[in-house]
């Protein structure tokens, strides 16, 4: 679990955020990238990804989801 996180970010006035630089190398985000951003469906945040992730991202947590 330690290397889920990068930092903290400030939310600036227009809403905006940085995403740390160790974040963005190693997760490939680039300038111009499309990222889907949506609420955890469990907990009280956001979750940021590839916009061509996010059916894997999906089913993977439907995956996990089944079970319980």
């Amino acid at each position: 679990m330690d290397k889920a996180f990068y930092g903290s970010v400030t939310v600036g006035e227009r809403g905006q955020i940085v995403i740390p630089a160790e974040a963005r190398e190693e997760l490939g985000f680039n300038p111009g990238d499309k990222l889907l951003v949506m609420r955890d469906p469990v907990h009280d945040g956001i979750v940021i990804f590839h916009l061509e992730c996010a059916r894997e991202f999906l089913d993977s947590f439907r995956a996990r989801l089944e079970p319980a």
